[in-house]
């Protein structure tokens, strides 16, 4: 048995209250104002206390959006490691993407996945893919990965440009009830990727990645997500255009009485903007990139009035040789899951635009909701999957969990220390 004390509790749904929590057989067993140690003496298991003096408890986060690169490119990152990143930034469940090598297409993939996932000591689910071989030409057996354990779908780095198909993919994911997320960026807008047409395309002297390439699959995925009523989510949603998109359609799908509309916000896109890429070179460069603060403070109000329901850090480790190429041949994407929390105490809390339970929300409760997890809430019966954290304690990261360490928030003074990961009520990072 485990027992909290003297924490304060920050829950999305009860607020921020005093409380004691007890954890047996790694579920919440009781929540009340003092729990005495007198109470439990008639208890044959050992209890071990923690007093979280000064501490805040919250739920454990729940990340739907990362790459852990295995199987096939483990040298970025493994299920072992990943996890451990996990751990470490507050996450005790996430969702992995499927553009792996093989890709997660067949059931021996998804199933190689899941199994390393379960010796980890956080919760490991994973995406199939939309398509067969993440080629955009032919759906995957959704039915059957589905019933192998899918939690959800997607291309993740690739974008469907098949219309017909998308629509046809959406139509199955609604049959299963399980979510979609695309990654919407047309080609056709690209000259080179990562980074934003715009000021840092003129700095670097390439053509780089217009907003177009976003708004116009975003646009287009909402009118099918609307006809055939899927749950649809807009990954690492990046332009102020978008973002009207995406309030106007969950307008409308609220009129319809559906609630099938979702997007995601990572902490890159809501703390900087295409100025990290002219100082920061490969270590700023992702896909889709950093834009200007007009689209930043506009991912940020969409998180505020909930048009952006989750926060998602597409964690997408690279190896330091590969970051060192030339900006134009070095890969996208940054590492995330240790430094989210802290991203969003320092960019969303701090500043006023969420308070701690919207922030647990969009951070845990509604990802959790979106691919029907028991996760997000500390509630009695509920797994005991929390985090212990100081929110007012200033942090620096310097080295990570992660096998890779491609960040541009490395050595940045921030705000919100995780001080202890519990998954199941055991203690897995502290």
């Amino acid at each position: 048995m485990l027992l909290i004390t003297n924490g304060t509790l920050v829950d999305p749904v009860q607020g921020i209250y005093k409380g004691d929590i007890l954890i047996r057989d790694g579920k919440i067993a009781k929540i009340a104002d003092k729990i005495e140690q007198t109470e439990l003496k008639e208890e044959t298991e050992p209890l071990r206390i923690i007093d979280a003096t000064g501490k805040k408890i919250g739920p454990g986060l729940v990340d739907v959006h990362v790459h852990f690169r295995d199987p096939g490119f483990t040298h970025k990152e493994d299920i072992e490691t990943g996890a451990r990143a996990a751990a470490a930034g507050g996450f005790t469940t996430v969702v992995l993407m499927a553009n792996t090598k093989p890709a997660v297409d067949t059931k021996e993939t998804l199933s190689y996945v899941l199994e390393k996932g379960k010796k980890t000591g956080i919760h490991v689910e994973s995406c199939a893919c939309i398509t067969k071989g993440l080629a955009g030409k032919e759906l995957t057996d959704m039915r059957t990965l589905r019933e192998a354990g899918a939690a959800g779908f997607t291309d993740d780095g690739i974008p469907i440009m098949d219309e017909a198909l998308v629509k046809a993919a959406m139509e199955q994911a609604k049959g299963l009830d399980v979510p979609l997320s695309f990654h919407e960026e047309d080609p056709a807008y690209i000259e080179n990727n990562g980074i934003n047409h715009g000021k840092a395309s003129a700095y670097y002297q390439i053509g780089g990645s217009d907003r177009m390439a976003e708004i116009s699959l975003v646009r287009r995925d909402l009118e099918l997500a609307l006809s055939t009523g899927a749950a649809f989510d807009v990954q690492h949603i990046s332009a102020k255009e978008s973002v009207a998109l995406v309030r106007e359609a969950k307008k409308k799908a609220k009129e319809m009485g559906m609630d099938n509309i979702h997007a995601e916000a990572t902490p890159h896109h809501f703390s900087l903007t295409e100025e990290a890429a002219i100082q920061y070179g490969t270590l700023a460069k992702m896909n889709p990139p950093l834009r200007e603060e007009a689209d930043r403070m506009a991912v940020i109000e969409g998180l505020a009035d909930g048009t952006i329901d989750l926060i998602a850090t597409d964690h997408a480790p690279h190896s330091a040789e590969e970051k060192a190429k030339p900006l134009t041949e070095a890969p996208s994407g940054i590492i995330g899951l240790e430094t989210a929390f802290s991203l969003a105490i320092t960019n969303l809390v701090r500043p006023g635009y969420l308070d701690l339970p919207k922030l647990f929300e969009r951070m845990s409760l509604a990802p959790a909701k979106l691919y029907h997890l028991p996760a997000g809430q500390i509630r009695e019966g509920m797994p005991a999957d929390l985090i212990v954290f100081d929110d007012a304690a200033e942090v620096v990261y310097e080295k990570f969990a992660s096998k890779s360490s491609n960040s541009p928030f490395t050595g940045q003074p921030l705000y919100g220390r995780i001080e202890m990961t519990i998954c199941e009520g055991k203690e897995i990072q502290k």
